[in-house]
């Protein structure tokens, strides 16, 4: 059963200003700060949309931190680092969360999901009992599986349902075939109880019905359809006037 407004997990957060003394130091010197008073989530799908550099990953990672994920990754349960490179906004941000609590829960992160790979078999490897991390992963190494596979284990194989899911830049390693099976792994898990706050990209990630895009610029952050959104518009104007585009690009 779909969640609504009464059941969904994060209702939204907020930026605890009296906090913050300086605005010059990163993260909160990123435009996705400068703007930011509070945010409302919608029950399913929610994405953060906007051009490198606006703070996308840096605000999910925050909200992922806040909630209790690791960093670079995973379930409540993961704890490890490779290499500490978040920041710390996390310390400013308030989560408005639901009375209902997900009964999964996943952080997933493309720029570390390689370092994740390499934690589960370790643990596999020092583990004492019969069962291991991968095989809720469908069983295979994710190593030893191309990237895009590798993403798709995780969202097929460990997504169960009734879970709160924080992604970013899922599509990193998915063809436009796999986004568009992405599309329909993520109605499954709605359909089945599940929300969804996703940072992208990709215009096919951000057609899922009934989604609220949020999409950051320098002048603030706007709730907005997915045709009014930067990406698409970029990509519509590539394919319908491909070479006035080029001809100008190369010029």
């Amino acid at each position: 059963m779909r969640l609504h407004h009464d059941t969904q997990y994060i209702k939204g957060m907020y930026l605890n200003r009296e906090r913050i003394s300086s605005y010059d130091l990163f993260p909160l010197n990123l435009p996705v700060i400068k703007h930011l008073q509070e945010l409302a989530f919608h029950p399913n799908v929610t994405y953060v949309v906007g051009e490198n550099g606006m703070g996308k990953s840096t605000l999910l990672e925050g909200i992922a931190i806040s909630y209790g994920f690791n960093p670079e990754g995973g379930t409540l349960n993961f704890n490890f680092s490779n290499f500490d490179s978040h920041s710390n906004l996390d310390e400013y941000l308030r989560l408005k969360k639901g009375v209902y609590k997900p009964q999964d829960h996943f952080f997933f992160r493309a720029e570390t999901f390689y370092n994740l790979a390499t934690n589960i078999e370790e643990l596999d490897r020092e583990s004492s009992f019969g069962s291991k991390i991968i095989d809720s992963f469908g069983g295979k190494s994710l190593h030893q599986q191309s990237h895009g596979e590798s993403f798709f284990a995780a969202f097929v194989e460990r997504f169960q349902g009734n879970g709160l899911y924080i992604l970013d830049e899922p599509e990193a390693a998915l063809s436009p075939l796999r986004q568009m099976s992405m599309l329909a792994r993520i109605n499954e898990l709605v359909e089945q109880g599940s929300q969804f706050i996703i940072s992208t990209h990709s215009p096919i990630l951000m057609a899922y019905p009934e989604a609220k895009i949020l999409q950051i610029t320098e002048s603030g952050i706007n709730e907005v359809a997915l045709e009014e959104t930067d990406h698409y518009l970029l990509m519509k104007q590539f394919f319908e006037d491909k070479n006035r585009l080029l001809h100008h690009l190369f010029q």
